[in-house]
């Protein structure tokens, strides 16, 4: 039986994000300013072409859009394939005693999104776009009045909670920020009984050995497909 995680996308559009998406039986995708994150019912190799004709037809623009799988999956002609990457899916050893938070985050709130933003696209964590934090449960570290790192939550696919967007400013490395935030996410997701988890590129090695030190252990290999869709070509 294929485990809940294996469908990242789709068990998110149709448990916890359902309010944040859209789609129908075959194909659902988050909101375009909420995220570029879809799901296919079935995200199989074998499933996959049928599930990307429904997407292409369901949707109202043309993308990007990031389909993940555990498969090596043939992009259909419809859509043109950015980017493929492979990533490390990991979850937290909920056994694990948790240690006391030294830094307390605060919580982010819309008037700091253009931060928010700022501080992604200068370390690249992952998409991070208008509304996203609209996921919630996004909190930040400032120095002043300037957010220098951050971390939050993405795609719930209940009881499963992503943690997502870590990062910290390149000027304020090496001080246990990232460290800090990915705590008080684990604990904030396991006092309202959920599951922690996050993904990681494969050639990511710091941030794989920091998780990893942290008692994320690697669950799967999935593979994340960026696509456009090709107007040349007929649905």
């Amino acid at each position: 039986m294929a485990h809940i995680l294996d469908n990242p996308g789709w068990s998110a559009l149709t448990t916890g994000n359902r309010h944040l998406g859209e789609g129908n039986d075959e194909a659902k995708y988050f909101f375009k300013d909420v995220a570029a994150f879809v799901g296919l019912k079935d995200n199989s190799a074998a499933g996959a072409a049928q599930g990307l004709k429904a997407l292409y037809e369901v949707t109202l623009h043309d993308g990007p859009f990031i389909f993940i799988s555990p498969d090596k999956i043939a992009i259909p002609e419809q859509f043109k394939l950015l980017r493929e990457l492979a990533c490390y899916q990991m979850v937290f050893d909920t056994n694990l005693v948790l240690p006391e938070l030294t830094i307390t985050p605060i919580e982010l709130k819309v008037k700091d999104v253009p931060q928010m933003m700022e501080l992604t696209s200068l370390t690249n964590p992952g998409p991070f776009i208008k509304r996203t934090i609209e996921f919630g449960h996004y909190y930040g570290i400032f120095d002043g009045e300037k957010l220098v790192a951050m971390a939050g939550q993405r795609m719930h696919s209940v009881p499963y909670a992503e943690i997502s967007a870590v990062c910290t400013h390149p000027d304020y490395l090496g001080r246990g920020y990232a460290r800090q935030l990915l705590l008080h996410q684990v604990r904030r997701i396991m006092a309202v009984g959920g599951l922690p988890y996050l993904h990681v590129r494969d050639d990511n090695e710091r941030p794989y050995k920091i998780y990893e030190s942290m008692g994320f252990v690697t669950r799967a290999s999935l593979n994340f497909y960026v696509l456009m869709k090709d107007q040349s070509v007929l649905a």
